[in-house]
């Protein structure tokens, strides 16, 4: 049995030429059926004549340049052209005189360079076929020579049409393609942002931390091993995000997930932050992008805590729904003093983008009974 989608896709495959070369032959076995003879487009009212070996060359020039007809459309509508004209100038009126309009539609349709001249040659080479069969005396008014003449040009108004609307939607693909690589950017220096950000803000905490334990030498190596941990972290996270870039890598970055966010907190309280960790429900299997997107907030959070609130009491809170993902972090202190969404783009502010992409909601501000509270919204389930 024959896979018709291989089939498709190694006639795909092949020359446009060799694909466009069966509908020329087509026609070229059809004009030589007995019954079609003298049944095809008649311009100028020649009478009809047998069909001689002058006849066989018109109907090749008018049939087989079509297989040329998106490889070089001019070309091919030269020839169709110029066989056309034997054809109605000798009387054949063949079945391929059709093959003067689809070389017109594809020469619409495909020409790139020089369209207004294709066009201005194509009329006076009309005007001297006009001319010669009016020439002959054979009684066809102006009327029905006006008339062809239109025809022709609406056939080429269609393939202008269709070429129009194969550059508009190349155009879609390529805005498509561009927006996709922007997002794809943007995303990645969020990354950058939140890994950089966090791992460098902990280990400035920790060594200025060991400037005062040198004399407590247990104290200072637990702040030095502690530093050295979150430097090995920042690699491996920065390596993920790089993969990214690198085209001959298949897997791709790491997206850390939920439970993650226990070894978050122990980084920061090792960091020298009091935090307090609760976590309710359990996580579900598929989470689309809510997952990563909750790790970065409870780290960008925890950052902006070991920042502007460094050693205040902090609370790390995710519940797990059945549709959405709810985290809050509270921290006594300040808080950072760019705590409203908007602006560059970074921080709180590129936080709540990346939530408002999965349709959920961010607030970050002062608490109730003060300090600074970020919380998320993030629905599980779409794609991030």
């Amino acid at each position: 049995m024959i896979d018709l989608r291989r089939a498709a896709e190694l006639w795909r495959g092949l020359d446009v030429t060799v694909r466009d070369l069966p509908l020329g032959l087509v026609f070229f076995a059809a004009s030589f059926v007995p019954s079609l003879h003298n049944h095809g487009t008649m311009l100028g009212g020649v009478p009809d004549r047998p069909f001689d070996l002058l006849a066989v060359v018109a109907i090749a020039l008018q049939c087989l340049p079509l297989a040329l007809r998106r490889r070089w459309p001019a070309a091919s509508l030269a020839l169709v052209s110029a066989g056309f004209a034997v054809d109605q100038l000798m009387g054949y009126h063949t079945l391929a005189g059709t093959g003067l309009a689809i070389a017109v539609l594809s020469a619409g349709a495909h020409v790139e360079r020089r369209r207004r001249a294709t066009v201005l040659v194509l009329t006076a080479a009309y005007a001297v076929l006009w001319a010669a069969l009016a020439q002959l005396g054979t009684g066809e008014t102006p009327v029905g020579f006006a008339t062809f003449y239109l025809a022709l040009a609406f056939v080429w108004g269609i393939g202008a049409w269709l070429r129009s609307t194969r550059a508009m939607e190349a155009e879609r693909r390529r805005r498509v393609a561009e927006d996709t690589r922007t997002a794809e950017r943007t995303r990645i220096a969020r990354e950058l942002h939140d890994v950089v950000t966090h791992h460098v803000t902990a280990m400035v905490v920790q060594a200025e931390a060991a400037r005062y334990l040198t004399a407590d030498p247990e104290r200072l190596d637990g702040s030095l091993t502690a530093v050295t941990d979150t430097g090995r972290r920042a690699i491996t996270d920065l390596r993920s995000l790089l993969d990214l870039l690198n085209p001959d890598h298949g897997a791709g970055a790491r997206t850390p997930p939920v439970g993650r966010v226990l070894t978050l907190v122990e980084q920061t309280r090792r960091a020298g932050q009091p935090v307090e960790f609760s976590e309710e429900g359990a996580p579900a299997e598929s989470t689309g992008g809510a997952d990563l997107v909750a790790f970065r907030v409870v780290q960008e959070a925890l950052t902006n805590a070991l920042k502007h609130a460094r050693g205040s009491r902090t609370s790390v809170l995710v519940r797990h729904g059945e549709k959405e993902i709810t985290v809050e972090v509270g921290t006594e202190g300040p808080g950072p003093r760019t705590g409203s969404p908007g602006g560059s783009g970074r921080g709180l502010a590129g936080l709540r983008e990346r939530v408002d992409v999965l349709g959920g909601d961010l607030e970050a501000g002062p608490g109730p009974e003060g300090g600074f509270v970020v919380r998320a919204r993030i629905p599980a389930g779409s794609r991030s």
